[in-house]
């Protein structure tokens, strides 16, 4: 794991000094073949039937085929030891990464629902580099990823876990739920579907639970990066 940390740290220090632009990209990249080389394909999984959908990735991607009634099957919860110990590992991981890349920071573990959750937040050292965020989420998209790839190392099962970066994920869920609403009572009052932006699985699947709670059902359209929401009337 050693050279594989500093090749890990040397793609995030680029990216948080802001040396070139292509650091993001290249981290992007880099997880994308890791992704498919590990056992994990994203793939849209039906929730009700209305037809909402779930970006795999994000939502649940753990569908194991469908029952009698072609509702999808999914792998019993993990329990909530199971998820502690991914935390622990993943705090382990990123906490290396920043001592070797000499970057301010703090990790908080904490149980989302179903998933890890974990944060890395501005210490009394100093703050969190923004870069580790990247434009429009890609580098924390790629720290998410690395790190969840080191936890199924260690545990050997597959991670969904959650990683946020000086609370951008936070903030762009606020965001987003305020955007989802305004186009569910667009396509309440006008009876037409609506298709939002291209967003990442994280974004979506905030989305498609807004539009799910509200009593309508949603799909994603389109391929990454140009992956989108589209909003059906009831």
């Amino acid at each position: 794991m050693t050279e594989q940390n500093n090749t890990v740290v040397d793609d995030i220090t680029e990216a948080a000094d802001g040396s070139t632009d292509e650091s993001s990209d290249a981290a992007t990249t880099d997880t994308a073949v890791a992704a498919d080389e590990a056992p994990h394909a994203e793939a849209d999984v039906a929730l009700d039937a209305g037809g909402s959908v779930d970006d795999a990735d994000d939502a649940d991607d753990d569908a194991e085929g469908t029952d009698a009634a072609g509702a999808p099957r999914r792998r019993p919860a993990a329990k909530v030891a199971d998820l502690e110990r991914e935390g622990e590992v993943a705090a382990d991981f990123l906490e290396t990464l920043l001592d070797i890349a000499d970057l301010d920071g703090d990790i908080d573990v904490d149980v989302d629902g179903d998933r890890a959750a974990v944060s890395i937040v501005d210490s009394d050292e100093g703050r969190v580099p923004r870069r580790l965020v990247g434009q429009d989420g890609k580098v924390l998209e790629a720290l998410q990823e690395l790190t969840r790839l080191a936890v199924q190392s260690a545990t050997g099962e597959r991670s969904r876990l959650m990683l946020d970066v000086a609370g951008h994920r936070a903030e762009r869920r606020s965001t987003l739920v305020e955007v989802a609403h305004l186009v569910i009572e667009q396509v309440k009052a006008t009876g037409e579907k609506a298709a939002l932006d291209p967003m990442t699985a994280f974004e979506r699947k905030v989305v498609h639970d807004e539009v799910l709670a509200a009593g309508l059902s949603s799909e994603s359209d389109g391929v990454e990066p140009k992956r989108f929401v589209v909003v059906l009337p009831a």
